[in-house]
Formats: structure tokens, C-alpha cells, sequence
């Protein structure tokens, strides 16, 4: 790709990522207006936007077309064939800038319905292989109850890259807990497994970079619910490479979906991202699961440009989720966590206020240091053990110990209590009737 191209790529990126913050009917004329006459541009940004014109789309996946060698104002076809190998296609479940993903009978070596991603006819270019070859291996190296597995891969007779993975039926998680109208200590549990997901992909070297509730989908497992971590198609290995294929990552194009995007993702430098940029993310969600809303709210992006919506990335301290626990959707934003507005706001005060601002630091040195970690302090709150997140004062850890063991404290409060008056009788009532004794006796000597 020449300099000139590289260039309209990068203009292409900022008026796309400022267009997918406004109103679906409002951004053709959005870019239209941003690309002022420059039609080649135009028709870039509007050919990307059509590919998949999805509010929380990561824009690296639209811009996938872009990054590659063949002409970006060819669309590309879609697929035309209903089976695959062994494999019935029954329905599009989703479709982004460079794969497919269908739910499919396997009908031999064995039967079940699994879910299967299929490359675009078109989108053959390196770049694109690439990415799709390191999914593929980035699934497979992670065995994980809340991973979907890789069960299959294989070329279609068109020369077309797929593989098979497990089909999760569910839906995202803040949607799950709202429909369920879940507590705060059941969404705490689901969130807190998520975590440990998570933790397990960083153990084994892969940074998700993409982590929202649409990418976290929650399934009903033994009567249980089960989250599962999906879309790892942005993947970004942590150490060594998963391809033979290079994987190039332009510096300039932002990965990511703005409103979950840790502050270095927004730098956009391809450099110093890490597990803790992660973290950032799970914090992003943990915000909404809690208060029904984002750290900084969405209207608010949607009336920025594109430079203050990394500015604000950047540097805006969001506001504790407690205190967004107000006003008009306060109300519905209880009922959907089976509670009222001010109570809720009591459950979220301090620790869990503490929990999710320790998650979101802008300096990752201040974050937690593993997903592990991040679990494990809310299961510490769970059981009403002092959370790392909160200032380790004597009162706090005194009022966390009071909580857990209130039959204990009570009974040392009524012994406390009685040694005290104790105390008070020997010190100040016996000499008070030692005086009045005395008195009497001398009254009645004198009488005598």
C-alpha cells in the first residue's frame, strides 16, 4: 500500500471512528460533510461503513478491508454455497469485516449443531489470512470451560479458510442480568467468573482487546448460568507469534471499541498494550453491570469530535458508579437489580465504588495486577472480607470483621457493656455509698 493510500486510510479511521458515535441515520451525511469532496475517500468510509454498520463494532474490523491489497471499493460477494465438508449451514448468526459466522448441522464423524467461521469470498489478502489464522490458533490455545472450543478447521472446495467452534446459545451479559432482574451479588458472582476466563487467556499469552457484554455472552448450563467469552478476532498475542503469517497492526488505526477502550488502546501507537489493558475493559463492564450506564456517558461521545473522545479516554476520571445511580432511570435501573434507587446506591458505595476506580486507574501501574486479582477482590466482598481497592484503616477492617461475625461482636459488645458498669460501680457508685454510709453512721452517733 503507497504513502497516498496509507494516508486516506488513516483519514478514513478518524471520520469513521467520530461517525460510529452518532445515530445510524445520521452518519452517511456525516461523512459526507467530514470528507469534504475527496470521493475516493467518500466512497471508502461509505463502503466500510455498509460492511457493517454496527454501533459496538470493534473499527479495526471494518477497516480490515482497508488494510488489505485488493481494490477497497470492490465489495466483496457473499457466500454462496449452503454446506461446507460436513457441515449443513442453517442461518447467519453474524458477520463482520472479514468473516461469517454460521450456526451448522455437522452430520458426520458425528452430529451436533456447532458454529462455523468462514473467510468472505474476496478477502483473501494476507492481512486478512492473518488475522483469521490467528483466531483460529488463538481459540484452540485456549482451553477453557468459559472459551468456546475449536473443534474443526479446513478450506472450503473455493479455497476459503474456516473453522468450527462450539455453538453459544446465550445472549450479553448485561442484557442476561437485566432480564433476570439479577442482584448485585448474583451479577458480581457471574462477573467474577468472567475474570477468571479472562486471566486464563493471559496465562497463556493472549490479550482479548475487544471486551464488552457483546463479546461476553451468558448461557444456562445445568440450570446454572455460564458465561463465555467470545470474539477473540482482535486478539493480540501477549509474547511470541500465533501465525506464520504476519499480523501488522498499523500504527494510527484504533482497536477497539471506543466506549470499553482502555486509555493506551486510544494512544493507538500498536505499542504498550498489555493484560492490564484488559482489566480496564472488565472494568468498563463491571461500571455498566453495576449502575446500568458507562463510565463516561455516551451522549456526551456522540457530541465530540474524534480527538476529544481520545482526550477523554485518556485523562476524564469517571464518576464513582454509585453516584450515577440518580435521576429519572434510577428507578428502572433498581428494579433490574431487584432493588430501590437508594439502596442500590448504599450496595455500591465504597468498596465496590473502590473495586471498579481501581479497575479503571489511567495509569495501569495503579490497576490490578492480574484478572485473578480482580476476581479475587470481589470475592472477597462477597464475603465481606476487606477488599484490597479500600484504604486499610483500622475502622474499616474493623467494620468488615463486625460484619462477618455479628453473633461474636454482639456477645463481646454485651460483655464489653457489663464490664464497663462494672467498672463504673466500683469506681464511682461504691464510694458514693461508702460516703452515705458514713454520713449515716455519723447522723446517728450524733443522735445517740
Amino acid at each position: 500500500m503507497d504513502s497516498p493510500d496509507k494516508e486516506r486510510l488513516r483519514k478514513a479511521n478518524h471520520i469513521l471512528a467520530a461517525a460510529l458515535e452518532r445515530p445510524p441515520q445520521n452518519r452517511e451525511s456525516f461523512l459526507r460533510t467530514q470528507c469534504d469532496g475527496d470521493q475516493p475517500l467518500l466512497q471508502l468510509t461509505l463502503r466500510i461503513l455498509k460492511q457493517g454498520d454496527k454501533p459496538d463494532s470493534p473499527l479495526s474490523v471494518k477497516l480490515d478491508t482497508a488494510l488489505t491489497d485488493i481494490d477497497p471499493l470492490v465489495p466483496p460477494v457473499e457466500l454462496e454455497c449452503d454446506r461446507i465438508g460436513p457441515y449443513q449451514l442453517l442461518e447467519k448468526l453474524g458477520e463482520g469485516g472479514f468473516g461469517i459466522v454460521y450456526a451448522a448441522d455437522q452430520t458426520h464423524p458425528v452430529k451436533r449443531r456447532v458454529a462455523l467461521k468462514v473467510l468472505k469470498p474476496g478477502m483473501d489478502s494476507r492481512a486478512v489470512l492473518a488475522r483469521f489464522e490467528t483466531e483460529r490458533q488463538v481459540l484452540a490455545l485456549l482451553d477453557h470451560p468459559g472459551i468456546a472450543r475449536v473443534l474443526d478447521a479446513g478450506v472450503t472446495e473455493q479455497g476459503l479458510p474456516y473453522f468450527v467452534m462450539d455453538l453459544v446459545k446465550g445472549e450479553p451479559i448485561h442484557s442476561y442480568c437485566d432480564r433476570h432482574c439479577l442482584s448485585t451479588e448474583d451479577r458480581l458472582r457471574i462477573f467474577a467468573a468472567v475474570c477468571r476466563t479472562v486471566h486464563h487467556a493471559h496465562k497463556k499469552g493472549v490479550i482479548h482487546r475487544d471486551l464488552k457484554p457483546s463479546n461476553i455472552m451468558v448461557t444456562v448450563i445445568d440450570d446454572e448460568a455460564t458465561p463465555k467469552v467470545i470474539d477473540f478476532g482482535i486478539a493480540k498475542a501477549a509474547a511470541g507469534t500465533l501465525s506464520d503469517l504476519t499480523l501488522y497492526t498499523e500504527q494510527g488505526v484504533m482497536i477497539g471499541t471506543p466506549s470499553y477502550m482502555s486509555p493506551e488502546q486510544a494512544e493507538m501507537t500498536g505499542a504498550a498494550i498489555d493484560e492490564r489493558s484488559d482489566i480496564y475493559s472488565l472494568g468498563v463492564v463491571l461500571y455498566q453491570l453495576l449502575s446500568g450506564t458507562l463510565p463516561i456517558d455516551p451522549d456526551t461521545l456522540r457530541e465530540k469530535g474524534y480527538g476529544e473522545l481520545l482526550r477523554m479516554l485518556r485523562e476524564v476520571t469517571p464518576p464513582r458508579p454509585s453516584d450515577r445511580v440518580r435521576g429519572e432511570n434510577s428507578s428502572e435501573t433498581a428494579h433490574h437489580r431487584s432493588t430501590e434507587p437508594a439502596i442500590l446506591r448504599n450496595q455500591l458505595k465504597s468498596e465496590l465504588d473502590w473495586i471498579v476506580l481501581k479497575a479503571l486507574e489511567k495509569d495501569r501501574a495503579l490497576r490490578y495486577e492480574s484478572a485473578a486479582a480482580f476476581a479475587a477482590d470481589l470475592d472477597r466482598f462477597l464475603r465481606q472480607e476487606p477488599v484490597l481497592a479500600g484504604p486499610p484503616s483500622r475502622l474499616y477492617r474493623l467494620r468488615k470483621f463486625a460484619g462477618r461475625h455479628r453473633a461474636i461482636v454482639s456477645l463481646g459488645t454485651i460483655l464489653i457493656a457489663t464490664l464497663a458498669y462494672g467498672a463504673i460501680d466500683r469506681l464511682v457508685i461504691d464510694p458514693i455509698r461508702d460516703e452515705q454510709a458514713t454520713q449515716a453512721a455519723i447522723n446517728q452517733a450524733v443522735d445517740d
